[in-house]
């Protein structure tokens, strides 16, 4: 069993740049915890950056391993040049629709 975690972020004007070139030092910390983002979508004229993550196991062991992800000095490091320009977000759960 596969869960997929759906991120929708709305970026403060003109910040997507910023965004994007910080974004990628996430990933290996990510992975390290397990999770495989499936996919990573900017619209600069909406500002908003949609993007998937995967993990083995149903919601609950997501959340598990979230947690720890959320508690890890790795995510603190590469949070420390994060540019703060995230103005709303929406995060979920999702399932395939066709």
């Amino acid at each position: 069993m596969e869960t997929v975690q759906l991120r929708r972020y709305v970026l403060e004007p003109g910040r997507m740049a910023d965004f994007l070139a910080w974004f990628p030092t996430l990933l290996p910390v990510r992975e390290q915890y397990g999770f495989r983002v499936l996919f990573a979508l900017a619209d600069e004229e909406h500002r908003t950056f949609t993007w998937a993550v995967a993990h083995d196991g149903d919601q609950d062991e997501f959340r598990r391993v979230e947690d720890a992800y959320h508690d890890s000095p790795e995510r603190a490091r590469v949070f420390e040049t994060f540019p703060a320009c995230v103005s709303d977000k929406e995060i979920g759960f999702a399932v395939s629709a066709v």
